[in-house]
């Protein structure tokens, strides 16, 4: 960047004039400042301009150009005072750690001589990005990986997931295996998305949400889970923590939605009346659940947010919808408590469902009927609450509680015969003559479903 001086050619006197400072703004704005030495230093003065010292009419430019420090520096002028969306001083400086002497500190001195205090609310440093071993990229080691490359080869979302899972705090590591794992985290994201979706194919808000209060108690913890979560993203971006914020995405989506909550509300979701409260209270949650989880990820993944977003809600983008608030009063610690129990019982359930499967005893875990030996009265009577779900919870088609001195899970068929329309066992299969493959409870929704 020249500075944008004229000298007179006769007194050499500086030409310190508004005219004469107007035509050097038109012309670089106009054409740049690489025209300052491509251009005579007539051109950069009003027809008929003298020197007002001696009277005479040929200048001279300045030749000295300004230090690239103090021009990357004044950016702030350039760019947050020019541009009437942005404003000053700016939320965040983001650069390398070896811009505490560069860019960082010239900014806050032009910053401060110009506008008597600093451009910038917070400043973030970072680590370099390393190769996969640690090691500095250089085209001779070969091991340089360009952002232009992962962008063609996996998109756009694929590298700024990588850049927000990483911990800036030290050296950023990259590599073809690292990213594979950021590509198979982002086809979590987007296939939880799509569940979601999919399942919202017959809902309106407007006409089929249940209230709060009459939502079933699993979908009551989904909701906790989800505000808590939210909670949790937004005081992480709040203090610039973006790999925090996407790691409890990536376990919300992971842990409570696909790994369990998903997992167990497909029954609900496909068996149960189309209308039912049971199923409306399901799709409720998934409604807020997709409303709430678009936009955490748009800042980290924001063509798919965007894409997304499009089937959702048509008529907007979602990167001009607010930022979602968290509901307190449906953070419920106690109740995610209860809930951390079931769960942590059903991973022990599972893994005995799957010796079983490997041992070919059963094929699907519906074949299964699951016999609980608890280790307390205490374990027995919270077990026995949910003694009608523990079914679903488990997702197999028996549950039988008993108490003991430990816990003993024992894995048998089940009991009857298997339903031709949601694949549960029963010994009750047979037993309508009406509908002699279908158990009790898909009889009574096919029977109401005809009735209506």
């Amino acid at each position: 960047m020249p500075v944008p001086i004229l000298y007179c050619a006769s007194c050499n006197l500086e030409i310190i004039d508004d005219g004469v400072m107007k035509k050097i703004e038109e012309i670089f704005g106009a054409k740049g400042s690489d025209s300052w030495f491509e251009k005579p230093a007539k051109s950069f003065v009003p027809d008929g301009f003298k020197c007002k010292k001696c009277g005479h009419g040929e200048f001279n430019k300045e030749t000295d150009i300004l230090d690239v420090w103090f021009e990357s520096g004044a950016s702030h002028q350039g760019v947050l005072r020019i541009n009437k969306d942005l404003s000053f001083p700016a939320d965040l400086y983001l650069e390398g750690s070896d811009q505490h002497r560069g860019w960082f500190q010239t900014s806050i001195l032009i910053g401060m001589g110009v506008e008597k205090t600093s451009p910038f609310k917070n400043v973030l440093t970072h680590g370099f990005v390393v190769d996969g071993v640690g090691k500095k990229m250089s085209k001779s080691a070969g091991n340089v990986m360009s952002p232009q490359e992962v962008i063609s080869k996996k998109g756009a979302d694929v590298l700024r997931l990588w850049a927000s899972s990483s911990s800036y705090f030290d050296d950023v590591r990259i590599s073809e295996e690292i990213l594979d794992r950021t590509v198979e985290a982002y086809r979590k994201f987007r296939n939880t998305a799509k569940y979601l979706l999919g399942n919202l194919y017959d809902f309106d808000l407007k006409k089929d949400s249940v209230a709060d209060k009459d939502l079933l108690e699993i979908d009551r913890w989904a909701l906790s889970r989800l505000n808590s979560t939210l909670k949790e993203v937004t005081d992480s971006f709040e203090r610039f923590m973006f790999h925090e914020a996407t790691s409890s995405i990536y376990k919300f989506c992971i842990l409570d939605m696909s790994n369990f909550y998903l997992d167990i509300l497909k029954d609900r979701l496909y068996t149960f009346g189309a209308r039912s409260n049971e199923r409306r209270s399901g799709q409720t949650v998934l409604y807020k659940i997709l409303s709430v989880l678009t936009r955490l990820m748009a800042p980290v993944t924001p063509f798919t947010a965007e894409e997304i977003w499009g089937y959702f809600n048509k008529e907007s983008s979602v990167h001009l919808a607010d930022w979602p608030k968290v509901e307190n009063g449906l953070i419920n610690f106690e109740l995610e408590a209860r809930w951390q129990r079931l769960i942590n019982l059903r991973e022990e359930v599972l893994k005995a469902l799957e010796e079983k499967r490997i041992a070919k005893l059963i094929g699907s875990p519906l074949e299964a009927k699951v016999s609980l030996v608890t280790s307390s009265k205490e374990e027995y009577d919270f077990l026995n609450k949910y003694s009608e779900i523990l079914r679903y919870i488990f997702i197999v088609s028996q549950v039988v509680l008993a108490t003991g001195d430990k816990l003993d899970i024992q894995v048998s068929k089940a009991d009857g015969k298997k339903c031709s329309r949601c694949w549960n066992w029963s010994a009750l299969v047979g037993k309508d003559e009406c509908n002699p493959t279908l158990c009790e409870r898909c009889t009574g929704v096919v029977t109401e479903e005809k009735i209506e």
